[in-house]
């Protein structure tokens, strides 16, 4: 049998004792000692789980408090000066109180920035590098990969392989430090990362797994020498134990260059990056002195695997790498995946029979390892699977998109013009303030909503109950004074998954919840058929929020590119096809809206940067898709309908041409964690259109201060027209609580009209 490896399993655990652990630690319920007894329970036992599909190598590393990124940089004692300042700290491990406070923030200090992991929906906290920058040199002060690699050891025994993020990848993610000095940075942290890639050797570890994924990103050619001196190095310390430099989510670039890297084994993508590393592999050949990382399970999707057209692949791979050099594993870590189909008996058995989620997944990768002797069993498992998915995907044909025309795709008068209807219409202050559009999911919230779907509560109570809500929260709004109010959301369970639950086309898990951010758990619906209007999705709890006040309500819907960014969509229909169905769906409820009275229609779209492809030459073609989607969604509205739209953490530096052509009258952005990284780049590309950019972290649950909030903005209003800023948190207040929400509220308020105040009163 070829051997196997994973990269990487989900950390939630089986019923979330993960996140609950961690929730009950914050809330007080928990010591820290039992934290740390809990955390240890989910680790050991995802080992077991993943040791029992007989895997030649077994991940160390997932035991994580909050984010493996903020792992590394407390393992390498980079705590960023204000936390030691707030903290005092000086050196050496760092205290549960210290990390979590880095991640969430806290009373003293503000917390780390926040940003997607690559194109995923995973969010990272991001080291700051500026003392190294300064000359300080990075070392070992908590070493956490080795803590987590001796407890998978007792547990895996030899098959524990430690992972850990490579030395260019987390230079290449973190701040701090002037892009020239890209090079001296990453230098900076060879004698650090020699001495823990020392203790994992001399604990016993044969192979060592470090990530390099950013080395599928346009890397310079100059950094191809870089990348040699700093992995001679490596190696060198490392031995005897062997690195795999692991890549995933594309191809790589200069794939000739780093298949030369003086390691034992490259792990390549063979599923998002299939057409590249296979063109590249059987062009160039690959060195006989390594070992081939084949990644061929897809990672990042939940349907079954082809496995007749995987094998096919092995046995072409084979002429150039022989089995025995081969490591085959998911495409990337299972992360991105609920962790077992065992306990979703509610889901169409047609439907189930074609899905897998991380342990089917590590069951197929056991199946196909048998590819290089298969015997009458495997190869009847493998035609199993394609006639599977073979047999689903023809049972529910997606169909072929109707044409986009620009005439869908257009308001029906520019911006200037919709921009003077507007003020007339709305009547807004200077700095109108207003929120992205939930309010705290509650416990009276999610238990109603439990005893609705167990039949102990009637929809008429139900919707009593939901309306009581609305109510009361237009009437704290009113009361802080905000000046655009919103509904709440009581009603929805999560962004994407309300909206999937009303129209046709989606499915849904009881309990496939993976990882977002730290705790932040949510459950991703399954695209599995045609996209269908069937009922207006929004209209009545909007329209009955309307009717409590005079000022507007926002209608809020979630737009066609994160619905398909945060599901799990067909893998035979193009992207964008599945983004027009979306679109044209809700471009139908922008009209029931409207035609119930509603004058601003917010179409939220967190996930459009996320969805950009990691290579710049694949960018253009999804941006234009993207754009059109959403403008098909929105250009139906009627002039005098104000659309906003919402974005969430990401570099926008590159995109802030696509989001001018969306054509939003107003946009919000997530940015209290990266304000300074995004004013910079309003410095170097003008925006006309209107604009809010968050002034307060609503990851984090401490209550800033006015006059932190009108610094954020003062230093936004040096690059735009106050005319056209808005004052918001940076995104939906749901998983906050209410006094700290409320409090934000009323310092946020104060905060607008003390900028009125210096700025003019319009």
């Amino acid at each position: 049998m070829i051997q196997t490896a994973n990269l990487g399993y989900p950390r939630l655990g089986p019923r979330r004792e993960w996140k609950r652990a961690l929730e009950r630690y914050w809330q007080g319920k928990l010591t820290e000692t039992e934290l740390h007894d809990a955390i240890r329970t989910v680790y050991r036992d995802a080992l077991r789980r993943q040791a029992a599909f007989d895997l030649t190598w077994v991940p160390a590393g997932d035991l994580t408090y909050y984010d493996p990124m903020l792992d590394l940089a407390v393992t390498f004692g980079l705590v960023p000066a204000r936390f030691r300042e707030a903290y005092g700290y000086a050196g050496g491990p760092v205290s549960l109180e210290l990390y979590f406070a880095i991640a969430r923030g806290s009373d003293r200090v503000p917390a780390a920035e926040m940003t997607k992991w690559f194109n995923t929906n995973y969010h990272y906290i991001v080291p700051e590098l500026d003392a190294v920058a300064a000359g300080r040199a990075p070392e070992i002060a908590d070493n956490r990969p080795l803590q987590a690699y001796r407890e998978a050891r007792e547990v895996v025994g030899e098959r524990a392989r430690p992972v850990v993020v490579g030395p260019y990848t987390f230079v290449r993610l973190s701040k701090g430090y002037p892009e020239a000095a890209f090079a001296e940075v990453v230098r900076a942290f060879v004698p650090a990362y020699r001495a823990l890639l020392r203790s994992l050797a001399e604990a016993g570890a044969a192979w060592i797994q470090i990530d390099e994924p950013a080395l599928v990103l346009d890397v310079p050619a100059g950094d191809i020498a870089l990348l040699h001196e700093v992995y001679g190095a490596l190696v060198e310390a490392a031995a005897p134990a062997k690195l795999m430099l692991q890549t995933y989510f594309e191809a790589v670039e200069h794939y000739s260059d780093v298949v030369r890297l003086p390691v034992a084994g490259i792990g390549l993508d063979f599923v998002d990056g299939l057409a590249d590393n296979r063109a590249s592999v059987l062009r160039h050949g690959f060195p006989e002195d390594k070992v081939l990382g084949v990644g061929l399970i897809p990672g990042r999707n939940v349907w079954r695997a082809d496995l007749e057209a995987q094998a096919a692949f092995l046995r072409e791979l084979a002429a150039v790498v022989p089995f025995e050099r081969m490591i085959l594993s998911p495409s990337t870590s299972l992360l991105f995946v609920p962790i077992s189909l065992e306990r979703e008996t509610k889901l169409d058995p047609a439907l189930r029979d074609v899905l897998a989620f991380a342990d089917e997944k590590l069951a197929e990768l056991r199946l196909l390892a048998r590819a290089d002797a298969p015997d009458a069993e495997a190869e009847a498992a493998y035609r199993a699977s394609a006639e599977a998915r073979r047999r689903f995907f023809a049972a529910h044909p997606f169909p072929a998109p109707e044409a986009v025309t620009a005439e869908e795709t257009t308001r029906a008068i520019p911006f200037e013009a919709r921009k003077k209807i507007h003020a007339e219409r709305f009547s807004l202050p200077l700095f109108p303030t207003t929120t992205i559009g939930s309010f705290p999911q509650t416990k009276d919230v999610r238990e109603a909503r439990a005893r609705f779907r167990k039949g102990e509560l009637d929809a008429e109570g139900y919707k009593a109950f939901i309306r009581a809500k609305i109510a009361e929260w237009i009437r704290i709004q009113e009361e802080l004074g905000l000046d655009v109010l919103v509904h709440g959301e009581f009603e929805r369970t999560d962004m994407v998954e309300y909206f999937a639950e009303k129209l046709g086309g989606f499915a849904f898990t009881e309990h496939g919840w993976v990882q977002s951010y730290g705790s932040r758990a949510v459950r991703p619906p399954i695209i599995y058929g045609e996209i269908v209007y069937r009922e207006p999705l929004t209209v009545e709890e909007t329209a009955y929020a309307q009717s409590l006040t005079e000022k507007p309500v926002k209608g809020m819907l979630t737009g066609p590119v994160t619905i398909l960014k945060w599901s799990y969509p067909r893998e035979d229909v193009p992207p964008e096809a599945i983004a027009y169905s979306i679109a044209r769906a809700l471009r139908k409820e922008v009209e029931a809206l409207e035609a119930a009275g509603i004058r601003m229609v917010q179409v939220d779209e967190p996930a459009f940067r996320e969805g950009l492809p990691l290579k710049r030459r694949h960018r253009d073609r999804y941006l234009d898709w993207a754009v059109r989607a959403f403008r098909l969604a929105t250009a139906g509205a009627r002039p005098e309908t104000q659309v906003h739209t919402h974005m969430c953490y990401s570099e926008f530096g590159d995109i802030i041409d696509a989001i001018k052509a969306l054509d939003a009258d107003v946009i919000s952005i997530e940015t209290s964690r990266s304000h300074g990284e995004l004013i910079q780049a309003f410095e170097e590309n003008t925006y006309d259109k209107e604009i809010g950019l968050g002034v307060y972290d609503i990851h984090s649950p401490r209550v800033p201060d006015v006059e932190e909030m009108k610094a954020l903005a003062r230093r936004a209003l040096r690059v735009l027209p106050k005319e056209n800023f808005w004052i918001n948190p940076d995104c939906g207040l749901k998983t906050r609580d209410v006094p700290e929400t409320i409090a934000s509220l009323k310092n946020m308020v104060a905060a607008a009209r003390g900028l009125r105040a210096e700025l003019g009163e319009r």
